[in-house]
């Protein structure tokens, strides 16, 4: 007797080796979850039945996905992307629909699959787009933007397509002409259920909420979110309607309370393993013999997909007022497939709308555009300005215009990001004297912010011609003043080929990242959890009587420990007078010069210590070493860290330069 658990493990042992190997290979796990289902699947290694109840359990996945989706549902987040939203993702979705609906006529399919296919295909991965715009902050681009907006839609757009097809499935007849009654009969489903849910469950939504937060008990919490998403659910499911409606409907009047980002935290596990499990399942239907022998229909589908969604998206972008380059890649990030195609063609397999001849080529197609998005994305900027030369026109204005703006600078410090970090550096900076010019990618803050008279212009850091425009040459110090790894990694790098010896001070959210950062040229990385822990650590001291004095000792030891640069800095708040600063430790920077007298010395024959200088650090090729001993070598190119005083450091740079 086979135990029953033993498809459970293989469900587990399969979805885990998948996605470990596909975020290695830095890929969405959706795919991984794909891949598994279609090799454990009854059509390839038949270890998973394809059964109702795998169906059924498979189903919370898209319930919960559905759930999320409600409550990210902010009325003030649409109608701020208003027209994107709903001018351009209305147009795209109702556009693809009505395409795949003409195809579908010639092609003598029955006009209900083609409305079918069509919604699936108008849909684009969020998690995969959404994911890769991130990683390469592209998310506030002008592509980005209008990317973002079509995404929200086509989620919304999921729900008049879930509320037609049961209604579809007991129609017995199929005429186009008696659509419109299948449509109003379900859309007044829709409505009563909404009007009802709406209307009186917002009403008891946020009290039942305080009745059981007020209990604090944890467990009772996730019980009562539970109980309102699968009873919601199970409502919609009685009114003829799909459960995902349900479900979503919850989510939506869960964000209405103060509870919205608890019961996200709370519902995180179960949506990601059964939507994981919803993706297996989804892998679970390709039958790779039919494919076989369908490839030809697969590549013409898949080519289809690609071409007709870039087209449709492109040429409504360009309508939207978007320039080609912009169009063009808002195009080619939205051309995969997306989740929501994969749920509604397995409701649509479920109740009998789509034959298996018809499913298997299109699943096909659907999942390889989503292992295609990746690269369609990351190369987009190659193709754009390979075939758009007016948009490459356009960017070599902006940075000629950046470029106008630091003609003069030199010495300065440019600031990669102003935002609140960005903005707070910028204010010491100004009361310093000190100039500095600051990049931003969010267009509506660098022009307020222009409006008040800030050295602030737009423009991406992470791209190497914008670095330079902004003076990098010519430039102090380098700040990255957002936390993001992926875009301060391709800073760094343009740094190492451009400026080699400047120094490049990076903010991150922890520690997870610092020894990637320090390899890849960071001069010092300051970890926002840290400093945030070292300012609470201080004030409880302050509240148990511990002396101030003690305190900033500690806080001091501490942070001499962690950022070598700065140690010997924080002395006690009477210690240091204006007029005295020449005579407290600061940094100085030099690179070794071509027959500077220090090339192939060590530090002890050097002796700097004779002058009261110390080395800190010695950066060599951009890569900074370990803490310098007396045996180190010193090298042409060389960035040597120095700490003394403004005097000494004088007489120290005359003695290696000069011997």
């Amino acid at each position: 007797m086979l135990n029953p658990l033993q498809p459970v493990l293989i469900l587990l042992v399969t979805a885990v080796l998948a996605v470990v190997v596909f975020r290695i290979m830095r890929l969405p796990p959706v795919l991984g979850y794909l891949l598994a289902g279609v090799i454990i699947g009854p059509h390839a290694l038949g270890w998973i039945a394809d059964t109702d109840e795998t169906r059924h359990l498979a189903e919370f996945g898209v319930v919960f996905l559905m759930f999320s989706v409600g409550l990210e549902f902010s009325l003030p987040k649409l109608i701020a992307m208003k027209r994107f939203v709903f001018g351009f993702g209305t147009a795209q979705v109702m556009l693809s629909i009505l395409i795949v609906l003409g195809l579908a006529w010639l092609l003598q399919l029955d006009w209900h699959v083609g409305l079918i296919l069509g919604g699936a295909l108008a849909m684009s991965s969020t998690a995969i787009v959404s994911k890769l715009l991130s990683e390469r902050t592209e998310l506030n681009s002008a592509h980005g933007k209008q990317v973002i907006g079509v995404l929200l839609l086509q989620d919304l757009a999921v729900i008049p397509l879930l509320i037609i097809l049961p209604t579809l499935a007991i129609q017995s007849n199929t005429e186009v002409d008696n659509f419109t009654m299948v449509l109003m009969v379900a859309v007044l489903k829709a409505i009563t259920v909404l009007t009802f849910i709406l209307f009186i469950g917002q009403k008891l939504m946020r009290q039942w909420f305080h009745v059981v937060a007020r209990q604090k008990s944890s467990e009772l919490f996730v019980l009562n979110v539970l109980l309102i998403t699968l009873g919601l659910a199970w409502l919609t499911q009685l009114a003829g309607l799909s459960l995902a409606l349900g479900a979503f409907l919850a989510g939506m009047l869960i964000s209405e309370t103060e509870y919205r980002y608890q019961v996200e935290d709370d519902i995180k596990p179960f949506r990601d393993v059964l939507l994981g499990l919803f993706f297996v399942t989804i892998g679970m239907l390709l039958d790779m013999q039919v494919v076989i022998e369908s490839f030809v229909w697969v590549l013409v589908i898949l080519l289809a997909i690609l071409v007709l969604k870039i087209v449709i998206i492109a040429g409504l972008s360009r309508l939207f007022g978007a320039d080609s380059g912009v169009a063009f890649r808002a195009g080619l990030s939205l051309a995969q497939a997306g989740e929501f195609g994969f749920v509604l063609l397995a409701q649509a397999n479920e109740v009998g709308l789509i034959d298996n001849s018809i499913l298997q080529p299109v699943l096909a197609a659907m999942v390889i555009s989503m292992f295609m998005a990746p690269f369609l994305i990351e190369y987009s900027e190659a193709m754009m300005q390979r075939f758009y030369s007016s948009d490459w026109m356009h960017r070599a204005m902006q940075i000629t215009s950046i470029a106008a703006q630091t003609l003069a600078a030199q010495n300065h410090v440019i600031i990669c990001g102003y935002g609140r970090s960005g903005q707070s550096i910028s204010r010491i900076l100004e009361q310093e004297s000190i100039p500095f010019i600051a990049l931003d990618l969010d267009p509506h803050r660098v022009q307020e912010a222009a409006r008040g008279g800030e050295s602030v212009v737009y423009g991406d850091a992470a791209r190497r011609e914008v670095l330079i425009a902004a003076g990098l040459l010519r430039a102090k110090v380098l700040v990255i003043s957002y936390a993001n790894t992926a875009s301060t990694l391709k800073i760094l790098k343009h740094v190492h080929e451009l400026r080699p010896d400047l120094s490049v001070v990076v903010r991150a959210l922890d520690d997870t990242d610092i020894d990637a950062l320090k390899e890849a040229g960071a001069t010092e990385v300051v970890a926002e959890v840290m400093e945030g822990s070292l300012m609470l650590a201080s004030h409880a001291l302050m509240f148990v009587d511990v002396s101030t004095v003690r305190i900033l000792r500690r806080i001091r030891e501490i942070r001499e420990q962690r950022y070598s640069l700065l140690r010997g800095f924080y002395y006690g708040s009477n210690d240091i007078e204006d007029g005295n600063e020449k005579y407290f430790p600061r940094l100085l920077t030099i690179t070794i010069p071509p027959d500077a007298a220090a090339i192939n010395k060590t530090l002890k024959d050097i002796n700097l210590a004779s002058l009261s200088v110390e080395i800190t650090a010695v950066r060599r090729r951009n890569i900074r070493g370990p803490l310098p001993t007396d045996e180190t070598r010193l090298e042409l190119g060389d960035v040597i860290v120095l700490r003394g005083t403004q005097e000494n450091l004088a007489a120290a740079e005359i003695k290696l330069i000069q011997g």
